[in-house]
């Protein structure tokens, strides 16, 4: 009999399936699942202090105990990559696009990254946050616990100021963790066209000193290709932004080989974003450099594109691999990450348990977040789901058809929203 004094716990869940950290490196996820069978799990303040199986567990003293019925206990779902914050929308190109409009013209004519930079301009912090919850939502219903929002439909100081507190008002208003980074490298705006480097100054010496002034982002990210910002250029802003305190990601090697993979990798960047032209020396580049592959395959099935990134490198060298949905107005209006999983494992080959730990703790690595999120273990944010399932690869084989039965932030129960 255990007669030691009770741990006090705000909350227990006894009699679960629980999901387990998986090796950290992605050759190994890819031999299946690491699982605690009829286990128990409790949170104090906010963190997990037992993991264990029922059998041995200890007396508790618990605010809220739930009998878990043999479900599936799993980590919160953590979106990496999102540019939720945006004014109005882009189905309308959609539309001409899929009735034999080219995309130039559509361009030409204001579409495209100008007619949401002109919408999102337009648009009061109230309007942005308002829409921006509304697309947020079915993420959070679905199991997202923690979300990367980047600005960058502003190309100006007030407008990408106004997105990031839209970001960090979302963080502090709705029951999901919020980790912002400042994009304005996302285009070159109109007003600085042929001017990139002025732009870039613009970025540099105003709007980043500000943004750390008002504490509105942990990252700086830049779009790094032909038609965005060059290799170098990236760089002058990665100094800038590392100076400041700012961690580093990059869109990079999505449409060629631009060589921003380089420059994230000699920032020591949390992250690289897309790559699916990043050759073999980029990806020992990643590895020695521990910066994590964020694998966006909504934009590659929207874009209709052909390169794939390259999955067998990445196992081959253990550069963890994250997926996310991207969720953005133009290339890929996914708001669903289990879809994006989904996605992961059919376009590109993924394994259920690769995919599975991409949406978690190799998305929280992406974040700067490996310490805290992404997994059920002791000293982690208490930020759990449980799903009524045979198995959770079901979770990312199965399209739409499951939420959690419960979910809890930082050891607080969600109800739906």
């Amino acid at each position: 009999m255990n007669t030691a004094q009770p741990i006090q716990a705000d909350g227990v869940v006894h009699n679960v399936n629980v999901i387990t950290p998986a090796r950290e490196n992605t050759i190994d996820n890819t031999q299946g699942w690491s699982v605690l069978e009829n286990a128990t799990v409790a949170w104090q303040n906010g963190k997990f202090v037992y993991v264990g199986t029922s059998q041995s567990e200890p007396k508790f003293e618990s605010t809220q105990t739930i009998d878990g019925q043999q479900q599936w206990l799993t980590p919160g779902l953590i979106d990496c990559h999102t540019h939720l914050v945006y004014g109005g929308n882009r189905a309308g190109e959609f539309e001409q696009l899929q009735q034999g409009v080219r995309y130039e013209d559509i361009a030409k004519a204001g579409g495209g990254i100008k007619s949401t930079v002109a919408a999102t301009r337009t648009q009061s912090e109230d309007e942005l946050y308002a829409s921006a919850v509304q697309r947020l939502i079915p993420l959070i219903n679905e199991g997202v616990t923690t979300v990367e929002i980047k600005s960058g439909y502003g190309l100006n100081i007030d407008t990408e100021l106004k997105m990031l507190r839209v970001s960090k008002r979302i963080g502090e208003q709705l029951p999901v963790t919020v980790s912002a980074t400042c994009l304005a490298a996302h285009a070159v705006p109109l007003e600085y066209q042929g001017k990139a480097d002025d732009y870039l100054t613009l970025i540099i010496e105003e709007l980043l000193p500000k943004v750390k002034q008002e504490n509105l982002a942990q990252a700086v990210d830049v779009f790094c290709e032909s038609i965005g910002f060059s290799a170098e250029q990236s760089k002058r802003l990665f100094a800038a932004a590392k100076a400041l305190g700012f961690a580093i990601k990059g869109h990079v090697e999505q449409l060629s080989d631009s060589q921003g993979t380089e420059a994230v990798c000699a920032f020591q960047g949390w992250s690289a974003d897309h790559v699916e032209y990043v050759n073999e020396a980029q990806v020992q580049q990643m590895a020695s450099a521990d910066v994590t592959a964020v694998i966006l395959p909504g934009a590659y099935y929207y874009l209709k594109e052909t390169q794939k990134p390259p999955i067998e490198l990445f196992r081959k060298h253990q550069v963890n691999m994250a997926i996310a949905t991207d969720l953005n107005p133009g290339s890929s209006p996914l708001g669903s990450l289990l879809t994006a999983a989904n996605f992961g494992c059919v376009l590109f080959g993924f394994t259920p348990a690769e995919a599975f730990n991409g949406i978690t703790q190799n998305a929280a690595k992406a974040l700067g977040l490996a310490n805290s999120k992404g997994k059920i273990a002791v000293g982690y944010d208490a930020d759990c789901l449980l799903f009524q399932c045979e198995h959770p690869r079901q979770l990312i084989h199965e399209i739409n058809l499951h939420r959690p039965t419960l979910s809890w932030h930082q050891g607080k129960e969600r109800a739906p929203l």
